[in-house]
């Protein structure tokens, strides 16, 4: 049975909360927290390379401990410790972590003053309004409680399109196998890059006789059945993630997978213009009458109403109609056009690999530039690098451009912007640097105004070129910062510098709406990796994916740029 990473994660994580539970050191339960952080963005399934040979004590801050826990559960779907912890918990306990506004932490505090062990406690302790006397509690956080109570259960089962990868590509795999099936995608917002997914749609394409709805239950990873039938089938995944499955005859297949892919306003639209034009679509393909004119692939139904090809990314209902009907749908942007990557760390501060290391990934990885940007020493969390350390590292990088072929390393930092605006490290030695990259690491809940503010003025500083990611936000994790948008991204192509899309799977930021709109603003777009292993290369395609979403093509992104033209552009983000 294939074991996903998200599992590997998520078996750490869960050891992290019942240890918090049961009040273990916190060092212990950070190591578990990283862990879980390390291998759920890894942007291959760990299981398969473990089976080529790989050692998963060669992560990051994954000692023998680990690694053995990882091979166990490789090895046997099963973690003995988890499985031990699971024991000496309660389940009401667990059942308080499912609460959204409820850690280990609270839920500890819960047990301890209010005697709290599940949710039939929690609800009566909610009716007689004893969570406000809590310390660190108090109505309002009662008042969030009581609605998660309220509400749970009802929330969708929502994954990282990253985690949902691992298990479409291992369901494809297994469906395109089947004797007499011809085609198979992955279908629905998966197809159309969105940065979580709901469930998995398929569609299958195979003859009548061939019966994958039998062969979808035989899958190894399916926990239950919740429909069954010859063209169509649903089953939710013992992670959780439900999978629909629908099969039809290949001359229906483009119909089906475009009908699969679109958004519903979208679908509505399509079918809109259909019936306008006195056809009707649907999943079987594209009907004058009951005479089908077109579905055997996805251009056939858009060319039956006269339209060209729209692409996946694009099939949200956001303008795309009137572009294909104007003939003004973008370009968009392909990982093939990047050339480089401007931002990057390495083990000086909170990367793994050295120097050298990166670059030569990043040759491998197909790129002609990349950009250093370590940390400066403000983010004391990173240990980072002081002006004597970066005027160091400026010589280090010097030197290997002396001996290096097939790739330029440029000389950056990524800088802390201070609540003031400032950056954290002086003019004299940001000078030096072929670009300077400014993040928000700190003070996220300025107020709207105060926060715009901050970052008009670290743009106005001499030497700034590339926002990191810029709303500072981590997917379902910490909300973005509160900003006037429209006032920075008008500052940024005016002054000029550029905005980042960062490719991380946890940031993805700037967002697909927000990405458009700095695009629209005249703006520069960088995509990044913000890698800080050598395998982290991979994140650039996340952050092409979103770019796609956002409508943008390979001229709105300044790292599609040769080199030569790159250093021109970015001369220009140096204001002295």
């Amino acid at each position: 049975m294939p074991v996903h990473n998200d599992e590997i994660a998520a078996a750490f994580d869960e050891i992290a909360d019942l240890l918090s539970l049961s009040g273990e050191n916190q060092f212990r339960i950070r190591a578990y927290r990283r862990a879980a952080r390390t291998v759920r963005t890894l942007p291959g399934e760990l299981a398969a390379q473990i089976a080529t040979g790989f050692d998963p004590d060669r992560l990051p801050g994954i000692g023998t401990d680990l690694a053995g826990k990882i091979r166990e559960f490789v090895a046997t779907g099963r973690c003995r410790s988890l499985e031990g912890l699971r024991r000496s918990v309660p389940q009401g306990l667990r059942d308080l972590l499912a609460l959204p506004d409820v850690g280990p932490q609270r839920a500890r505090a819960l047990y301890e003053a209010l005697g709290i062990r599940s949710l039939a406690d929690l609800r009566e302790a909610l009716a007689h309004q004893r969570i406000r006397r809590v310390p660190h509690f108090g109505v309002r956080l009662e008042e969030r409680l009581r609605k998660s109570l309220e509400t749970r259960g009802e929330r969708s089962h929502r994954v990282a399109w990253s985690v949902a990868d691992g298990y479409a590509r291992s369901l494809r795999r297994y469906l395109a196998a089947i004797p007499g099936v011809a085609q198979v995608e992955v279908a629905g917002s998966y197809r159309r890059g969105r940065e979580t997914v709901g469930d998995l749609d398929l569609v299958v394409a195979a003859p009548a006789g061939v019966d994958v709805d039998r062969r979808l239950r035989d899958y190894d990873e399916v926990a239950s059945v919740l429909a069954s039938g010859r063209t169509r089938s649903s089953v939710v995944l013992r992670s959780g993630l439900q999978v629909d499955v629908r099969v039809v005859p290949t001359a229906s297949f483009g119909a089906a997978l475009y009908y699969s892919t679109g958004s519903k306003a979208h679908n509505i639209r399509l079918r809109t213009l259909a019936v306008a034009q006195g056809l009707k679509v649907n999943e079987y393909g594209v009907y004058r009458g009951r005479t089908r004119i077109a579905g055997e692939t996805e251009e056939s139904v858009l060319a039956a109403v006269g339209l060209p090809y729209i692409e996946p990314e694009l099939r949200e209902d956001r303008g795309e109609f009137d572009a294909a009907a104007a003939g003004r749908l973008p370009a968009l942007v392909t990982f093939a056009q990047l050339r480089g990557d401007l931002h990057a760390h390495t083990r000086a501060t909170d990367g793994t690999a050295s120097l050298e290391d990166m670059v030569q990934a990043a040759r491998r990885a197909g790129l002609r530039y990349l950009a250093i940007t370590d940390h400066s020493k403000y983010l004391g969390a990173v240990h980072g690098l002081d002006a004597t350390g970066l005027s160091r590292q400026i010589d280090q990088i010097d030197a290997l451009n002396e001996r290096t072929r097939g790739i330029r390393v440029l000389k950056g930092v990524e800088v802390d912007i201070l609540e003031d605006g400032s950056l954290a490290l002086p003019d004299a030695v940001l000078g030096r640097l072929d670009l300077v990259v400014g993040a928000v690491h700190s003070q996220f809940a300025l107020p709207r105004k105060k926060q715009t503010e901050r970052l008009l003025r670290a743009l106005d500083r001499p030497y700034f070129s590339v926002l990191a990611h810029p709303a500072a936000r981590l997917i379902d994790q910490r909300a973005p910062i509160d900003c006037d948008w429209g006032r920075v991204f008008r500052r940024a192509a005016e002054r000029p510098c550029w905005l980042e899309l960062n490719g991380q799977p946890a940031r993805l930021d700037l967002d697909d709406v927000l990405a458009r709109e700095a695009a629209a603003s005249g703006a520069l777009i960088s995509i990044a990796s913000d890698a800080h292993r050598i395998e982290d290369f991979a994140f650039l395609e996340g952050g092409v994916r979103q770019a796609r979403r956002a409508w943008l093509t390979g001229s709105a992104i300044a790292n599609t740029r040769p080199l030569g033209e790159l250093r021109r552009l970015l001369r220009r983000t140096f204001l002295k």
